[in-house]
């Protein structure tokens, strides 16, 4: 069967990154044909951790879609506490507060006008697929399913079909990684499972004889509970209405009213795409890229993706650039979503130093899901594996019984494990790389030496200006009035930013450059002349310096010298590093 779009751009899939894709497309004025295998977004909800990163980046689309998202986001002060338990009805063994070091939370605030929020993908799916429906560039087709990239007849398609992306098998790009685990989960509502007063965790880690997984609050007394299991063939898997049935009342306890909405599978892995992009494909999201939810970078880094390709795909399609350009996609996000599993995997494994005591571990479950899913144990018959799977998962979760009671070891036990705690912190505070990933390749002129952010760590954010990292926040007067200076950038242009404007302007003016993208100056102007010096030790210019930003918000060259010494550097970068994309240079 074969596909007609209306539009040179098809997106397979209307996730989060289809759909962010898509709108970003249509600010450039790009019009697209986004398929979608589904009638209604799903309900079930995946991903909940939206950074102010991907804000900045739909404000970027649209400033109402980032209202309209943000809106569904609860008060940070609710949503602030991760909690360890043994039985969810016991005392907890320990928690974190995010919001508990004040200095944090405030230098967090001056890095961007959104805050990292909570938000159920499952509320976030509607907001998104209701702009495409209003947006008039886009032709979004509904329970429209794509099995072969050949079926699709565009000039360009991106394949945003999640992490089993039949468009990706299609062309026979193989995913690169492990399996650490397989999951079942549970959306249920229990409005009344955290008393009036007593507060609700956005988290709790439960470890108890029934089950070991984690509860995660959403809006309207909805939750999911997530557990790991072995082999397909256990009840979980096979009847997974029938398990929570039975298992959700031993868990939060019998009196617990509970709605069953919806169940579901997953296998938690590590997997990156062989390739980014095969000639007019390109994969985005978790079609090029799957971690653990541990940390909350799945949804978030294919927002990345498509804010990366949007403005390409644009200078391409407009006759400005070459497709040569779009090959820069590859080498500049594969190394950030490379950062963000390496994270993500050692914030899965780093739960362990909670639970050793236990005698619990992620590692062991790792090693267990690898020993059955064995080819060798292939052949044995699926019930007897499951029976098999079912004993060593309760010869596992007995061994929480030793937290319970008062006796000396239960109690020691319990000290030990509230002890190691707080050491989770970067498991849910990832600031640092919200923020702080940098791009490198041909499009960004890199300064010699090591980035100055490497060692910042993963909570804390530096804000810099070092080439190929996003352009710190701040507001900046335009026009007599304070704006954000992110809205100031040319969304299909490079923006060079200055102290002095008006002889920036005036070299470039009279000089001969060559730029696939139109480029213009903006004034780096604090709204009170007293905050004029701690303006331009942010962004690390002097006053005759200037920064050169990319349409994506990315630095792609800086200098601190005045412009009568380095408007020739500049143009000279723009020769040797943006000139080769143009359209002329096919």
């Amino acid at each position: 069967m074969s596909i007609e779009p209306t539009e040179p751009i098809v997106i397979v899939g209307a996730g989060a990154t289809g759909c962010t894709l898509a709108l970003l497309l249509a600010r450039h004025g790009i019009p697209s044909t986004v398929l979608e295998r589904r009638t209604h977004p799903l309900l079930h909800p995946a991903a909940h951790v939206v950074n102010a990163r991907s804000f900045e980046i739909w404000h970027h689309a649209s400033p109402k879609l980032a209202q309209e998202i943000a809106a569904l986001a609860p008060p940070a002060e609710t949503v602030n506490i991760i909690r360890w338990n043994g039985r969810f009805a016991d005392a907890p063994l320990g928690e974190i507060d995010l919001l508990e070091d004040s200095a944090q939370l405030a230098r967090v605030r001056t890095h961007s006008p959104f805050l990292i929020s909570h938000i159920g993908q499952h509320l976030l799916m509607s907001v998104l697929w209701n702009a495409l429906e209003q947006e008039p560039l886009v032709d979004f087709r509904r329970g429209t399913t794509v099995r072969d990239v050949e079926d699709v007849t565009a000039r360009f398609v991106i394949a945003a079909d999640g992490a089993h992306s039949a468009v990706r098998e299609s062309a026979g790009i193989r995913m690169r990684g492990g399996v650490l685990a397989n999951m079942g989960s549970v959306f249920f509502n229990a409005p009344d499972l955290h008393p009036e007063g007593t507060g609700t965790p956005l988290l709790t880690w439960i470890y108890e004889p029934n089950l070991c997984g984690v509860l995660i609050a959403h809006a309207g007394g909805d939750y999911v509970l997530m557990t790991a299991y072995l082999h397909p063939q256990q009840q979980i898997a096979r009847d997974s209405l029938t398990y929570w049935e039975h298992t959700l009342p031993k868990v939060l306890g019998p009196d617990v009213p509970v709605e069953i909405r919806s169940t579901g599978t997953w296998t938690m892995t590590s997997h990156t795409a062989s390739a980014f992009r095969q000639g007019r494909l390109l994969l985005a999201g978790d079609a090029a890229h799957r971690f653990p939810h541990t940390g909350g970078f799945g949804l978030n880094s294919g927002i990345q993706d498509a804010h990366n390709l949007a403005w390409k795909i644009a200078a391409v399609l407009d006759g400005s650039a070459n497709d040569t350009l779009l090959d820069t996609y590859e080498t500049e996000r594969r190394p950030v979503v490379e950062r963000f599993a390496e994270q993500s995997v050692a914030n899965h494994f780093r739960l362990d130093e909670v639970t050793k005591p236990l005698g619990i571990t992620n590692q062991a479950l790792r090693a267990a899901t690898e020993a059955v899913s064995h080819p060798l144990l292939s052949r044995m018959p699926g019930r007897l594996m499951a029976r098999a799977a079912d004993l060593l998962t309760h010869l596992q979760l007995r061994r929480t019984r030793a937290l319970q009671g008062d006796s000396s070891r239960a109690r020691r036990l319990r000290t030990d494990i509230a002890s190691r705690i707080p050491a989770q912190l970067e498991h849910f505070a990832s600031t640092g790389l919200e923020f702080g990933y940098a791009y490198n390749g041909p499009l960004i002129c890199r300064e010699p030496g090591p980035q100055p952010f490497d060692g910042e760590g993963v909570v804390r954010y530096r804000p810099t200006t070092w080439p190929g990292a996003r352009l710190p926040h701040a507001m900046v007067l335009h026009k007599g009035s304070p704006h954000p200076i992110h809205d100031l950038l040319l969304h299909n242009g490079l923006t060079l930013i200055t102290a002095d404007a008006r002889t920036w302007t005036h070299a470039l003016r009279n000089r001969q450059f060559d730029t696939f993208l139109p480029l213009k100056v903006v004034g780096l102007i604090a709204p009170t002349p007293g905050d004029q010096r701690n303006l331009l030790d942010l962004y690390e210019l002097g006053e005759q310096g200037a920064v050169l930003v990319r349409p994506d918000g990315h630095v792609a060259w800086r200098t601190t010298n005045a412009c009568r010494d380095a408007a020739d550097e500049l143009i000279s970068q723009l020769a040797n590093r943006w000139k080769p994309f143009g359209a002329a240079q096919r």
